[in-house]
């Protein structure tokens, strides 16, 4: 791993970053070690590569708000915060759908120049960028869902994660078969709406929708949601393309720091181990800490600790 010293060593030398420093290596015992950089959505871009190359973090899946400009969304009462900044569109009112409106035009406009550029500083710091974020809902129009993937293809990533709908996902079928990009649907805890992704069936109505469909199973979510993430990696570790890793409580319960909820974070990393999967593990950081680099950092040691 690198500090703010190592960092600031090789700005004064001169230096470029894929020069000066080596990739970052954070497989352990055959599984690979990640972060969601939705981890470090209280930073910039810049600083969230930072921390994870401090970390010792060598793998990344990019949060699109790491690199779209931020449309700030009234939350539903009782929503929890990822829901906010995961989800869809904005949220009532003229001024809501203005900003829904600036957003839009900016996805359609923005020079992909722009996303090779963030994809040469995750090469210079020495991180593998894995995959894509983009959150595909109901409102996005089919120019905003051609554009996710060609935004992908300029990271230089095959993988779109996706925190989407059923009813979305119809439509963002045929992209994924144009383009040959796997988009991974990423589920939630919430049971109420039969659109979200929440459930084994949900998941499965997907895959039969595309042959680039696949799963980004969060285990947290899952588990919170009623279901065994262990057995259901085991029987469907073809169709998931990475892994997001938590602990929450069961039935539905809040999200804990590592070893304090119910998730069995452990068990799915040892399976992970010993079936040799080649299947990314993600840190996820989603409970309340008061220092995001130092709680990654423990979510990061909880793992090595159980893959030792």
């Amino acid at each position: 791993m690198y500090s703010r010293r190592d960092f600031g060593k090789i700005a004064l030398a001169g230096l470029p970053l894929s020069v000066a420093l080596a990739k970052i290596n954070s497989e352990f015992n055959g599984v690979r070690i990640g972060a969601q950089s939705y981890s470090f959505r209280d930073r910039s871009l810049d600083e969230a590569i930072q921390a994870m190359a401090e970390i010792g973090i060598g793998e990344c899946e990019l949060y699109s708000g790491h690199v779209e400009p931020r449309v700030e969304r009234p939350r539903p009462q009782g929503a929890p915060e990822k829901a906010e900044k995961k989800g869809g569109g904005p949220r009532g009112g003229p001024e809501a759908e203005a900003r829904r409106q600036k957003l839009r035009q900016w996805r359609l406009s923005v020079p992909l120049s722009e996303f090779e550029a963030t994809r040469k500083k995750f090469d210079d710091a020495g991180i593998t960028l894995f995959a894509f974020n983009v959150s595909f809902r109901d409102d996005f129009t089919d120019e905003e869902i051609d554009r996710g993937f060609e935004m992908a293809k300029a990271l230089g990533v095959k993988i779109i994660t996706a925190s989407s709908t059923l009813t979305a996902a119809k439509r963002v079928a045929p992209f994924a078969d144009k383009h040959r990009i796997t988009v991974s649907m990423h589920g939630h805890s919430n049971l109420a709406n039969p659109s979200e992704f929440a459930t084994p069936e949900s998941f499965a109505k997907a895959n039969a929708m595309s042959k680039y469909f696949g799963i980004n199973l969060d285990i947290g979510h899952f588990f919170a949601a009623g279901f065994d993430p262990v057995s259901y990696l085991e029987q469907h570790h073809d169709r998931i393309q990475l892994l997001h890793i938590k602990d929450r409580k069961k039935d539905d319960g809040p999200n804990t720091p590592w070893g304090e909820g119910d998730t069995p974070i452990k068990e799915v990393l040892q399976l992970l181990k010993a079936k040799k999967y080649a299947i990314p593990a993600n840190i996820e950081y989603e409970y309340s800490g008061e220092d995001t680099v130092a709680e990654v950092r423990k979510c990061l040691e909880y793992c090595k600790q159980a893959l030792a």
